[in-house]
């Protein structure tokens, strides 16, 4: 049977590798965001703890993506660098079994996530560069992401309820390690030289537009922290199984896939300062449902569901924006300040902030903190992104 291929107008995109490393990169996600807090918790760890923990893993994104970003534009050579960085990050990940004190797991995760971090920046940028003039194809690549995240949620959600937390750091290691074997698969892209006059990365940086961007993806990233810290801590409180967690986990991802299947039809008829801007209102209304109804599962259904707007829509449409804005030469750096400034600052920024909060103010205060946070973003969209540079 031949492999499906994605046609664009000048070359034949490898549609399967690319989705591959994609699914087993947001499978570790599955694996890591749902479980890996509540493991930590069975170690001892205090909310602080964790939170620090976790703030870690998202601040390394604002150092390691620019560091390799910059290596990969210079070079040419973004998918070595993805495996080397995958690479390593199996290795350093490896650390978890050696020892299980605080000081020891805050190396670990300064190191795993520096590695781990840098790889799907440049990823993306050679995702982008196959498809050349079809990157709304992008969202069905990426779509296989999701379906990896939404498998691992699920299937270490059982696993976990038939015998306990401590399977969780052998299964993300091996996702780990499914990352960097589908990496060696994936070709590098053939860069033409292509002699086009380029604004400085200093200029690009100071349109209104590319500010607003960042900031507002940074300020709605933040507003997950919590999310992405607590969610599953905050509902094994309220009495919620590991199994019930894992489908609600994987319920959003269900619904992010859905909306990037149909990105292709709404960006175009809809624009995308407009879906832009529906999405971070949408998420406010997200992390109220969850601050005011947790013990509703009929409410937190429906703030899963929005994760289709929260993550999906956001990601989507910043993803096609940063391709815009960051054109040639600039386009892994494009994806690094991207990755940096919203998953590094923001989610760092949130993951912190819920942590020092959790204990004293309560989950139900956090997530409202989180929905102010995405009121924020809004704002800031609403008064400088676009869908064109603007002088």
């Amino acid at each position: 049977m031949n492999t499906p291929q994605v046609q664009t107008s000048s070359s034949v995109v490898p549609y399967w590798r690319l989705s591959g490393f994609y699914f087993f990169y947001f499978a570790s996600l599955g694996a890591l965001l749902p479980y890996w807090n509540p493991y930590l918790k069975t170690l001892g760890y205090s909310s602080f703890e964790i939170g620090f923990l976790m703030a870690i893993v998202m601040g390394t994104k604002i150092v390691a993506p620019n560091i390799w970003g910059w290596i990969a534009d210079h070079t040419g050579k973004r998918m070595f660098i993805v495996r080397l960085a995958s690479f390593l990050s199996v290795l350093c990940f490896a650390g978890v079994f050696i020892h299980s004190g605080f000081a020891w797991l805050v190396i670990v995760m300064i190191t795993f996530s520096f590695f781990w971090n840098a790889s799907l920046p440049q990823f993306e940028a050679t995702t982008m560069s196959h498809l050349e003039t079809d990157t709304h194809r992008y969202n069905v690549i990426r779509s296989w992401g999701s379906i990896g995240f939404i498998i691992a949620a699920v299937g270490l959600g059982w696993l976990v309820e038939w015998k306990d937390l401590s399977l969780v750091p052998f299964f993300i290691l091996l996702l780990f390690l499914t990352i960097w074997l589908s990496s060696l698969v994936v070709p590098e892209y053939d860069n033409k030289p292509v002699h086009v006059e380029h604004e400085s990365l200093k200029k690009v940086l100071m349109r209104k537009e590319v500010i607003a961007l960042l900031l507002s993806c940074l300020l709605i990233q933040a507003s997950h922290g919590a999310y992405y810290t607590f969610y599953s801590i905050y509902l094994e409180g309220y009495g919620y199984s590991n199994i019930l967690i894992g489908q609600l986990w994987a319920l959003g991802v269900i619904a992010e896939i859905i909306l990037f299947v149909m990105m292709f039809h709404l960006m175009p008829r809809y624009g995308a300062r407009r879906l832009f801007l529906l999405a971070l209102l949408l998420t406010s209304v997200r992390w109220v449902l969850v601050s005011q109804w947790p013990d509703s599962l009929m409410w937190l259904v429906v703030a899963q569901l929005l994760h289709a707007a929260s993550f999906g829509v956001v990601h989507a449409v910043a993803i096609h924006l940063i391709h815009l804005f960051f054109t040639g030469k600039h386009q892994g750096r494009g994806q690094a300040l991207y990755s940096s400034m919203s998953f590094g600052v923001g989610g760092a920024l949130g993951s912190f902030l819920s942590g020092v909060m959790w204990q004293s103010a309560g989950g139900e205060k956090v997530f409202l903190v989180s929905a102010v946070f995405a009121a924020l973003s809004f704002l800031v969209a609403f008064w400088g992104v676009r869908e064109s540079r603007i002088n």
